[in-house]
């Protein structure tokens, strides 16, 4: 099933925080309580957020009061802002937005909006899964049979509305019958790797292997690592990738042993009014996310400790072999090739 849908008048999605110990879906009736399940992450991913955002926006139309264009504007604008405050870092949210918006500007009856606005995040959400497998269709020429593919994170179905980027390049190769195993890192603090790419591996029935984070380079120092797959959450203009934290050491430890490492995003992720990743803003998130980690039931942390928790690093676009997308894959130099693969979405 999609990880988000529209149901019943409703946002319906899979609460993620619970995987792989419990399978529940939630229900949202208001636009505040998907910026926060977006916020909590509820639901995570770039394209799985930027869809509920559009959802969001939708259900905003409809809670509106105004009885005139200006004012569900007005209204609009204003659930525009919370939905991007939920999280800055993946530029899906922001992008999935002001579609919306766009989308409500060209009505002039009010009365219509709401229809309109559900109409075009319906569209965004199929969109998405289109995008994906075309995405894995090209992702799947790089995957050789027998290859073992490290993966960080978790960019599969549950990542986005379906299917994947990075885990659907290697579920696009498993259905074509090449023989292919995961290297899936936890990626702590939050786990995705353990919790939720592990639980979709399964589910599929790829082969894998769960490997401790620190763990990544020496298999790539072995010889065990044939090449390494992971998503973005925003790609500037030079192609330096935003990525869940870890990804940028993996990418230089990558680089150093001659192994490919390739970002797969969709075009809705590369954000060229971003010069450079320095650019990117990265999220900081709660501190509890690491103190709260418990071993034989105790906390691993001493109470008053400092702790920095950034979600993302960025990946300089020298460690980047090339960036997988729905039309193409992009190479060096990137202000060329990535202006390239925008142009054949429009």
């Amino acid at each position: 099933m999609r990880s988000i849908e529209w149901h019943n008048g409703k946002v319906r999605m899979i609460d993620q925080r619970l995987l792989p110990a419990e399978f529940r879906l939630v229900e949202y009736a208001d636009y505040r309580a998907v910026a926060q399940a977006i916020h909590t992450m509820v639901i995570r991913g770039a394209p799985a957020i930027g869809a509920a955002a559009a959802f969001g926006m939708a259900l905003a139309a409809r809670e509106s009061c105004a009885r005139d264009r200006a004012g569900l504007l007005a209204d609009l604008h204003a659930a525009a802002e919370t939905l991007r405050a939920a999280r800055p870092t993946a530029v899906n949210l922001s992008w999935a937005v002001a579609r919306l918006l766009r989308r409500a500007e060209t009505e002039s009856d009010p009365a219509v909006v709401p229809g309109a606005l559900l109409a075009e995040a319906q569209a965004l959400a199929d969109e998405d899964v289109l995008i994906n497998r075309r995405l894995g269709e090209h992702g799947t020429a790089l995957i050789r049979d027998g290859d073992t593919i490290l993966h960080h994170c978790n960019t599969g179905a549950l990542a986005t509305v379906d299917y994947g980027t990075a885990l659907g390049v290697i579920r696009t190769a498993h259905e074509q019958g090449k023989r292919v195993h995961v290297l899936v890192d936890e990626t702590r603090p939050r786990l995705q790797g353990a919790r939720l790419t592990a639980w979709e591996l399964q589910q599929l029935d790829i082969p894998f292997t769960l490997i401790a984070d620190n763990a990544a380079g020496h298999f790539m120092r072995i010889g065990q690592v044939d090449i390494v797959l992971v998503g973005a959450d925003r790609v500037a203009a030079n192609g330096d990738v935003a990525n869940k934290i870890g990804t940028y050491k993996l990418a230089v430890v990558a680089q150093a042993n001659g192994i490919p490492f390739y970002p797969c995003v969709p075009t809705s992720t590369v954000d060229l009014s971003l010069p450079t990743g320095d650019d990117i803003p990265i999220e900081e998130r709660p501190a509890e996310e690491i103190t709260g980690i418990t071993c034989e039931g105790q906390p691993i942390v001493p109470e008053g400790v400092h702790v920095a928790n950034p979600a993302f690093d960025v990946t300089p676009h020298r460690y980047v072999t090339g960036i997988v997308t729905e039309n193409g894959i992009a190479y060096p130099p990137f202000e060329v090739s990535l202006q390239q693969v925008l142009r054949r979405a429009s």
